[in-house]
């Protein structure tokens, strides 16, 4: 027997009932509008039920609702956004640009390049809000090829003067590490505004291009083109990203002289600027300056302290917040972990890593548990960091056990390094700096067969040195 989904609390009906009043409505009339307040996809169904029931599914704004929640929505589903999508007879635009905005920022961005082929294939011209999605999701794939091939889809539909659309263009190729192609087509717009010259900036920093993002910078207010104070926050972001600790600066006195108000978000990129480039006294001075913070802004300390080796100050930063009643998130506990891991606090790491989820009800992510087998690691628990391992609810990852084997090898632990090595070939089968461990750990202890049979396969199969990564 099927039963009819229900929102909210229905007086149940008379078996004997048969016919309803003209005036009744059997179901809500404004069902789009629930569909707006729904906090779950259950809710989202329920509604989506009603609406197939009543018929007002076939509404183009009713069905773009539904739409919106599952493709947007923090608590939706991309699988049931597309599902729907194919069950809508003539999508309109808003529809298909909801989908690819929401698979751009998806798991896989691909889908979005997909989904706009398909909609090119059936006949559907795209409008000027599909590009900025579209690019979003070549910006999240890094890839030259997809920015190249809307570029063309841009000019061929006659955006190509379209300032929002072209500065997604400029971000797309600065991401993609093609600061050539965005310089070309910011030199031949005709006309830009703060934000293009903002992206341009920015996408030389990000790139490590300090001395041509300064230069631009300078060139943009000589033009008469005033910073604002989002903009100011995008270039000390790239400048924070690209180790572009000069420029940062000058930024800052630009700031200064103009008077801007360092509210939350300004005197955070302040703060995270000056800190990751090391200059940690003036991150300290510019976060005491800051007559607001949210936690963002107690992170970028704690993390700065962390990364630069002064662990003790970032732990200490950690109860301040406490004391000031600051609601940590995941990137605190990240901070606080990796803090612990300079510093050899085993004991308090290992109380940090528990009370994440007792405690303050996160559930700890693989950065955590990567921080805490490198604590262990690093503390000689090397077969619990190999029980933590195990108990993750995902597949371990090269750089965990990598974390894991440099353990083992700074204390002599074969026997699991053995296993380790096992898993990262399966993970990489060419991973030569596995083979360099173990074969080092063989040599330490005279099992020269064993090192000798190594050396053969590295030799063999011509393997390289895999460029080297930090976990933070």
């Amino acid at each position: 027997m099927l039963r009819r989904p229900l929102i909210g609390k229905h007086r149940p009906q008379s078996s004997c009932s048969t016919v309803r009043p003209a005036h009744i409505q059997p179901y809500p009339p404004n069902l789009s509008l629930l569909a707006d307040k729904c906090t779950s996809m259950r809710q989202l169904q329920q509604i989506h039920a009603q609406m197939l029931v009543s018929a007002t599914i076939h509404d183009k704004f009713a069905a773009s609702r539904l739409l919106s929640f599952s493709a947007l929505s923090l608590h939706g589903d991309l699988n049931y956004a597309s599902k729907l999508l194919n069950t809508v007879q003539q999508p309109n635009m808003f529809m298909w640009n909801t989908l690819i905005r929401g698979l751009a920022s998806g798991p896989d961005p691909r889908e979005a390049v997909f989904l706009y082929i398909k909609m090119r294939q059936i006949g559907v011209t795209p409008g000027k809000h599909t590009f900025p999605f579209l690019l979003k999701a070549c910006s999240n794939l890094q890839s030259i090829v997809s920015c190249k091939q809307v570029h063309t889809q841009v000019v061929k539909v006659g955006l190509d003067l379209d300032l929002h659309v072209v500065n997604n263009l400029i971000r797309g190729y600065s991401v993609s590490c093609s600061m050539k192609h965005a310089r070309q087509l910011f030199d031949e717009l005709p006309d830009k505004n703060v934000n293009i010259w903002t992206t341009m900036v920015c996408g030389y920093a990000q790139n490590d291009c300090p001395q041509d993002a300064l230069g631009l910078f300078n060139e943009m207010v000589a033009r008469k083109f005033e910073p604002n104070g989002p903009s100011l926050s995008s270039v000390l972001s790239a400048c924070a990203q690209s180790g572009c600790l000069e420029m940062g600066e000058k930024i800052h006195r630009y700031i200064q002289d103009k008077g801007f108000e360092t509210g939350v978000v300004l005197g955070t990129a302040l703060v995270n600027m000056y800190a990751k480039n090391g200059s940690l006294l003036m991150a300290r001075n510019c976060f005491n300056d800051m007559p607001q913070k949210n936690i963002v802004t107690w992170n970028a300390m704690i993390s700065g302290l962390a990364v630069n080796g002064h662990a003790k100050e970032a732990l200490e930063f950690f109860q301040d917040l406490e004391k000031h009643q600051v609601i940590p998130n995941d990137r605190t506990f990240v901070g606080v972990l990796s803090a612990c891991c300079h510093a050899g606090m085993l004991d308090f790491g290992r109380k940090i890593f528990n009370s994440m989820r007792s405690v303050y009800g996160i559930e700890p992510k693989i950065q955590h548990y990567g921080c805490m087998v490198d604590l262990l690691g690093r503390c000689g628990q090397v077969s619990e960091a190999e029980e933590l391992i195990k108990r993750m609810p995902w597949k371990a990852d090269l750089k965990i056990l990598g974390a894991l084997l440099s353990a083992c090898g700074s204390h002599g632990n074969l026997e699991v390094a053995e296993r380790v090595v096992k898993e990262m070939l399966a993970l990489e089968q060419h991973n030569h700096g596995a083979y360099v461990v173990l074969s080092n750990m063989y040599a330490d202890i005279g099992r020269w067969e064993d090192v000798s049979r190594l050396r053969e396969i590295m030799k063999d199969e011509s393997l390289k040195k895999t460029p080297g990564s930090s976990l933070f």
